[in-house]
């Protein structure tokens, strides 16, 4: 079978054997994170309701903002095998004090809210540990030929885990299984991977870095100084932020109709699945046809108008049409560019940044500034969702929808005022070191 590998995929003496741990192990968080995310979201939202996963959302953001700025305080001090070794005996920790709260029948919203917050750990700092350690293992070249692979396996890891949550409640039905019981394939899986990183890297010896870890005061700090001074990077935040408040807003509407028309947790659990899995399979679709023919047709600058336009056309579709149809419409505009096109053009257009200042800058755009749409976008829809209680009234869809049209507009606003400025804001002297005599923008490939 090594063999095989080795020349199916190119590979070299010793790294079949890498491939196959490392893979596992991707394989295996990508796996349980999406049951997770999927099983947390529909039980929450038939158990407890809407309006209160919007307090989750909140908590999930802060310590989303925590997670990343200890990304500068661990990685770089501590073993990266240990590191990766000890998230997943304590994801499997946590899961099995999730089993024991569900046991002792904790209050369901601490249950679910605790369920659904693990799945963000899932997805923001193992993988952030992960990467870190892959690149400690394999230097460049071997990334180039290696990386592609693990992906592959990580997205199949999804797709895995979005069939179990799929079919695991007609499962569980028929063999009369608690839907709580999923939390033991998830405990399994950590226990397997913190085994296998023990015994299939027991090996490697890592190079020492010697890379000053920074605080996250000095990384929010230097990303914000630097969007701050170059006009077409502020004004493109307004977009980001003012898209993922929109985001935000689209995704609890879609939650609170489609919630309303699956009565059963389960039927609603494959009903998310069935709903991921296309979408998922439709952002494959655009991502491998169709971003990079945008992308190089529009010109980049023009691209960013897509995303907002959409979340425009999306909001419009969900008060239009206030029913399951118009939610999934309208979410599907909004995400479908969001996670394709534009945010292929986003990061293109970071690599616009200086090398020794791109991972502070993509850190504040994509972390720093996606946790604080979301809580904008979260409070303000609770904030009309209060209102409506207060004066006795069932208007609260409309105040929030009108508040991602007015989101969106702000968007397409600041785009257009990107498309002003971006010129000028290649000479910007932030931008310096990577001009060599023509644009930039003429040396990127898409």
């Amino acid at each position: 079978m090594e063999v095989l590998l080795s020349r199916l995929f190119h590979l070299k003496a010793g790294e079949v054997s890498l491939l196959l741990v490392l893979g596992f192990v991707l394989f295996s968080n990508s796996l349980a994170q999406k049951v997770s995310e999927i099983a947390s979201i529909s039980n929450f939202l038939s158990n407890v309701g809407p309006p209160q996963f919007l307090i989750v959302l909140i908590i999930s953001s802060i310590i989303g903002i925590v997670m990343t700025g200890l990304q500068s305080l661990l990685v770089d001090r501590f073993d990266r095998v240990l590191i990766v070794r000890y998230s997943s005996t304590g994801l499997a920790i946590a899961f099995i004090l999730l089993r024991l709260m569900f046991l002792f029948r904790w209050p369901e919203w601490l249950s679910y809210g605790f369920f659904y917050l693990l799945s963000d750990l899932q997805i923001i700092f193992f993988p952030m540990a992960f990467w870190v350690l892959a690149n400690d293992i394999f230097d460049v070249t071997q990334s180039k030929r290696i990386f592609p692979l693990l992906a592959s396996l990580g997205f199949i890891g999804n797709l895995t885990g979005i069939g179990i949550t799929a079919i695991s409640p007609f499962i569980f039905l028929r063999l009369s299984i608690k839907s709580e019981e999923i939390l033991l394939v998830n405990i399994l899986i950590y226990f397997l991977v913190s085994a296998v990183l023990e015994l299939g890297l027991r090996q490697i010896r890592l190079r020492k870095t010697y890379r000053k870890p920074e605080t996250m005061k000095e990384t929010l700090s230097e990303g914000w100084n630097f969007v701050k001074d170059v006009p077409a990077f502020r004004l493109l935040t307004i977009s980001i932020v003012a898209t993922i408040v929109c985001e935000t807003i689209l995704e609890f509407h879609f939650y609170t109709v489609s919630e309303q028309a699956f009565q059963n947790a389960s039927h609603y659990q494959t009903f998310l699945s069935l709903f991921t899995l296309a979408r998922t399979l439709l952002y494959i679709a655009i991502q491998s046809f169709l971003t990079q023919r945008i992308i190089a047709t529009m010109d980049l600058k023009n691209t960013f108008l897509i995303q907002p336009i959409c979340s425009l056309v999306g909001s419009f579709v969900m008060l239009g049409v206030p029913s399951l149809i118009g939610g999934v419409t309208g979410l599907a505009l909004q995400k479908l560019p969001q996670y394709t096109i534009d945010e292929t053009a986003r990061k293109a257009f970071q690599g616009l940044v200086p090398e020794e200042r791109r991972g502070r800058v993509s850190l504040f755009m994509d972390s720093y500034l996606f946790a604080g749409g979301v809580i904008g976008g979260a409070i303000i829809t609770g904030v009309f969702i209060i209102i409506s209680r207060t004066t006795q009234g069932s208007w609260a869809f409309y105040g929030y929808l009108g508040a991602s049209v007015a989101a969106s507009s702000v968007a397409i606003w600041a785009v257009f005022k990107v498309r002003q400025v971006y010129d000028s804001s290649l000479l910007n002297w932030r931008l310096k070191r990577r001009q060599r005599g023509k644009s930039v923008l003429d040396r990127l490939e898409f």
